[in-house]
Formats: structure tokens, sequence, C-alpha cells
């Protein structure tokens, strides 16, 4: 009987650093703040602005963005459920590893189903972990297009793409809700930040 690869790893997790030891060497608590919602809802936007607001207060931070992690990381994979469950996979695995090290990492990603958005919690862990809704209407975001996607969705040019040919999930309960087309970009990350501060403080 041929052996399993996991059967030849010897993982040395108790031999390293202790995440307790990173955090207090760097004056914060690690924590996993997920943006989640439509292209064009202001996930990207809000993420960059509260990674630079929490930069120049001292933190270290580190943001995963969709768009980037598809050209490295999981440029392999296209937009089929399968493909999209298993982006979230890779993500929330780098991102537990950056919370292990003591970082605030912020994710921004379409995550459209409910089971998407569990995984990633229970990859990083309850505690550490929290969904933040970026919420638009699909007809704000097409509104918006910063990336031009909704033009060439209209001229049928992109396929599979969510709250179009692939549905969105909207949830029942998120752990912050900022909603882009009520807000300023300066009220969310107001809130962001009043949300973010207590979860990220020793």
């Amino acid at each position: 009987m041929t052996a399993k690869p996991q059967e030849h790893l010897y993982p040395q997790f108790e031999k390293m650093l202790s995440r307790r030891e990173r955090e207090e060497r760097l004056g914060q608590r690690a924590h996993v703040f997920w943006l989640y919602g439509l292209s064009g809802s202001g996930k990207s936007t809000l993420a960059i602005a509260l990674e630079k607001t929490l930069f120049a207060q001292g933190r270290v931070v580190q943001v995963l963005d969709g768009d980037n992690i598809r050209t490295g990381l999981n440029s392999n994979l296209g937009f089929s459920d399968e493909d999209r469950l298993e982006n979230i996979r890779r993500i929330a695995h780098v991102a537990r590893l950056y919370a292990d090290s003591g970082l605030i990492v912020i994710t921004s990603f379409i995550t459209p189903r409910a089971e998407l958005r569990q995984l990633a919690r229970e990859i990083v862990g309850p505690a550490d972990f929290s969904d933040v809704y970026v919420k638009a209407s699909y007809e704000a975001c097409a509104s918006r297009d910063p990336k031009g996607l909704y033009a060439k969705v209209k001229a049928g040019e992109v396929k599979q793409f969510t709250g179009k040919d692939s549905g969105f999930e909207e949830p029942a309960a998120p752990d912050l809700l900022i909603d882009t087309e009520r807000e300023t970009v300066e009220q969310s990350l107001q809130r962001l930040l009043d949300y973010t501060t207590p979860r990220i403080s020793l």
C-alpha cells in the first residue's frame, strides 16, 4: 500500500516562536478582516484605505486582494464553483499564516456564497475572523464600473460574472455591514476603524 504524502510530514510548530511572542513584539493583536461583496462595491478601496490608516498608526498590516492573488498564487484557477472554493481555501490558509505571524490581515474578495465565507472562517479560526460585507447593488456597481468589467459583461465578453450569470448570496448577519451606496468612503472607513481597533489592540 502506497503511503500518503502527509504521512512523511513532521510539523515543527511547537519549536517555532509563538504567535503571542510575535504579537507582543509588534504591539498588536493579529486578526483577519474579510471584506467581501460584488465587484465594484468598494472592497479594495476600503481595504487599502484601512491598511494605510493602520500603518500610519504603527500597525503591521497585510492586504490580500482578489486580482493580485489571481495573477500569482491562484493564476491557474477559473471561476467555476470548484475553482472559487479552491481560491478561497488557499487565500484563507495564507491569511491564517499571516495572522499566526502576528499581522493584521485585510482581505478583499467577492466570496459570493455563504459556504465559502464559512470555509474561510473555519480555516482562519472563528476567534480571529471578522466578515465585513461591503454592500452595493448590482446597478450601483455597474454605474461605477471601475475596471470596465460591467461594460464587458453587457457586451457578452465576460461569462460566469457574479451578480449576473453567477449568483451572490447576501449574508443574513455579517459581523459588520458597510453600505457604500449610503455612506461616503470617509464614513465607511471610520466605521471600519471603530470596528477594527478593539480587535487588534493588546
